[in-house]
């Protein structure tokens, strides 16, 4: 049922050097005090994502900000009185922030922190590829820049996509998807669309390797094994729990297991120690035949945020991010699309079918 865009799978992203922030008591301490009273002084909240330093998280939740997802994160920004949003995580996150809040000032830590999968599809290939399919629909991932959202006729989470996709299906729709492969064909598997799927990978994702896993679940048989989509499909075959970032951390919460491996961006451990603490979490290999552990479980990307960094950017006003407003209006309405559907779906509105 499903195809692919007669184009070569596009090289996994060649991520930059793994960079991490490390400080000592002393100066962490001095940094987020500065930090705090120039969030102060320039009405400022800070959103992070759970791949971000434990340090930005803790600063995020200690200042009435949040820390989630890239969705939850634009929203909570939306919601939140403050004139200026800071956005820990990757340049789409900034974006995304900046889509739903035009009217305030959206700074980051780094504008050089990308992310593989948005790299992977340029606006105009991605242009052309929807050019040569008019009979389909596009979905896009949320991981993707302003102009490929703004050429899309629908944007979707990883928390929400199989659901958008089903309906669309049941609607009698053909699609277009871009840019995970990987989570373009879970989605596509278990909702039965036809589904013409880009050919990207998240460097992070990528690297789980299944054989691996088994013998680790082998030694650890009371292990729930914890995946998120955008890994391989043998990967995922593993699983008991295939979800979200959020939706992973509320297995942890919720499931009785004593333990979980958990194959996504090793930054989340933070987050899930905070809501089961006495779990035991290990993280999935990317080690094993045919491994080349670009990322090694943590996003390089993810690792260029760090309070350094932050009270930089706080003192001399730069990294903030503009979106032509033609591409943000058009890219607001594809992403629209997405916040009415949830809202409908959470009022019974919309029904999907077995």
């Amino acid at each position: 049922m499903s195809s692919v865009f007669p184009v070569p799978v596009k090289p996994v992203i060649q991520p930059p050097p793994m960079v991490e922030e490390i400080l000592g008591t002393e100066e962490r301490d001095t940094l987020k005090s500065r930090i705090k009273t120039l969030m102060k002084q320039q009405d400022a909240v800070l959103v992070a994502h759970y791949y971000t330093s434990a340090d930005l998280q803790d600063l995020a939740e200690e200042t009435g900000g949040c820390v989630s997802d890239s969705l939850e994160m634009a929203r909570f920004g939306h919601a939140h009185p403050a004139k200026t949003l800071i956005v820990a995580g990757v340049k789409f996150m900034g974006e995304t922030a900046k889509i739903l809040n035009p009217e305030k000032r959206v700074i980051m830590p780094d504008l050089g922190a990308d992310c593989s999968l948005d790299l992977a599809c340029p606006a105009d290939e991605f242009a052309a590829f929807c050019d040569a399919h008019p009979d389909r629909i596009s979905v896009v991932y949320a991981n993707t820049s302003a102009a490929v959202k703004a050429r899309a006729d629908w944007v979707v989470t990883s928390g929400i996509a199989a659901k958008i996709v089903k309906y669309l299906h049941q609607q009698g729709h053909k699609l277009l998807w871009a840019p995970d492969r990987h989570l373009g064909d879970y989605v596509r598997r278990i909702s039965g669309a036809d589904m013409l799927l880009w050919q990207g990978s998240c460097v992070v994702h990528e690297a789980f390797k299944a054989e691996a896993l088994k013998q680790l679940r082998a030694a650890h048989p009371d292990a729930a094994v914890l995946v998120h989509p955008e890994s391989p499909e043998s990967v995922i075959a593993l699983a008991d729990v295939v979800g979200s970032t959020t939706q992973l951390i509320e297995a942890v919460r919720t499931l009785p297991n004593p333990e979980f491996i958990v194959a996504t961006d090793n930054g989340i451990f933070h987050k899930m120690h905070a809501a089961a603490p006495g779990k035991v979490l290990l993280e999935a290999p990317t080690a094993g035949e045919g491994a080349t552990c670009t990322s090694c479980a943590h996003c390089p990307w993810m690792a260029m945020n760090g309070l350094r960094k932050l009270a930089d950017v706080l003192e001399t006003g730069g990294n903030e991010i503009h979106i032509e407003e033609s591409i943000r209006a058009r890219a607001r309405q594809s992403i629209q699309k997405m916040l009415d559907f949830a809202a409908a779906e959470k009022a019974g509105t919309i029904q999907l079918g077995d």
